[in-house]
């Protein structure tokens, strides 16, 4: 059986909820080895392990949406989701994700083992458990069928550039993603933010537990990672990795020192256009589908909306997503599917 092309989508913080609490438990039969690893390095670190964390009776965001929590939750749910995957089916061509799943990606790519890739996302995700530093609000940028609308656009570029203006106001546009633009800054700035874009539905609204992720305010994060995580914990990625920038670390020819630099400071202080790491998969990979790694489904919008955009396979509006999510899905959800193996 000829397999299919996929491109794997690891996702980022804020996929860890109420809806995937005890996510990890459907993967313990099989992968009950690699959580109990997990769980042993956190318990080391006299933090709560993940199959603790997970088995709550109820989600508390006060705990749940913690970086020191969720980051290491995320990262063992989603990195499950791959093992789970049917290879004898699946070929995967490239690997990407978005924000913190870009660690996750590094793993899935092979250019870190698990136990390297858990000491990279506990560490970053437990930076700022004493203080966080901005935050981040996320802001839609499309009409009702995803289409990119200038004039919204427009509207967050004017705002921020006013509240660069006010004194002790800082605010950076964070991720590009799909049709939302995520802008990180100082909670001044946020504010200011909150107030100026105009209501749309639910939005803008600010990331609970959130960093200004991906802005220059994360500049001591980024020094201090320097001389907390050592190159050594990155080998050549086996899988082809594509990054926030769009740019192609092709398997078993990567500068590792180089691949250390950018995962530890453009990544971490720059903007990530995960919108153009989606694009490049599409183009330069063409895969038959997008699997979209667990927990949950938050991405899945987002990646419409890339397709939407690049008018792939003549899906050029949202109408056009769902019916082909339908009829034949291109983006499949392993968030969402009730069963592993996929």
């Amino acid at each position: 059986m000829k397999k299919e092309r996929v491109v794997v989508i690891c996702p980022g913080r804020g996929t860890y909820t109420k809806e995937t609490l005890g996510y990890l438990k459907k993967f313990k039969p099989q992968l009950n080895e690699l959580i109990a690893v997990l769980d042993e390095q956190r318990h080391t670190l006299g933090q709560p392990t993940l199959s603790q964390l997970d088995d709550e009776p109820i989600f508390k965001p006060q705990l749940h949406t913690k970086g020191e929590h969720a980051s290491a939750l995320i990262f063992a749910c989603a990195y499950a989701d791959y093992l789970s995957l049917d290879f004898n089916k699946y070929e995967v061509v490239a690997v990407t994700g978005n924000s913190m799943g870009w660690y996750i990606a590094m793993a899935v790519a092979g250019a870190m083992n698990v136990p390297s890739a858990f000491t990279v996302i506990n560490s970053m995700g437990s930076m700022m458990k004493d203080q966080i530093i901005g935050g981040q609000v996320i802001y839609p940028i499309t009409d009702q069928q995803w289409q990119k609308d200038p004039a919204t656009l427009q509207l967050v570029q004017t705002a921020l550039q006013e509240v660069n203006e006010i004194p002790d106001c800082e605010a950076f546009i964070s991720i590009h993603l799909g049709g939302y633009v995520v802008i990180g800054g100082n909670q001044k700035a946020l504010d200011f933010i909150l107030k100026k874009l105009p209501k749309n539905e639910n939005y803008p609204f600010q990331l609970i537990n959130h960093a200004a992720f991906h802005t220059p305010l994360l500049q001591a994060t980024s020094e201090k990672a320097f001389q907390l995580l050592q190159p050594r914990l990155l080998q050549s990625p086996t899988l082809p990795l594509v990054d926030g920038r769009g740019h192609i670390w092709m398997d078993y020819a990567v500068d590792l020192n180089e691949l250390y630099n950018y995962t530890f400071a453009d990544q971490v202080t720059k903007p990530y256009d995960f919108s153009k790491a989606v694009s490049v998969c599409l183009k330069e990979f063409c895969p038959d589908r997008l699997i979209l790694l667990g927990p949950g489904n938050s991405l899945g919008g987002a990646i419409g909306q890339i397709l939407v955009e690049n008018k792939w396979q003549n899906i050029k509006s949202k109408q056009d997503f769902s019916q082909r999510q339908q009829d034949d899905p291109f983006l499949i959800s392993l968030g969402r599917s009730v069963n592993s193996g996929v």
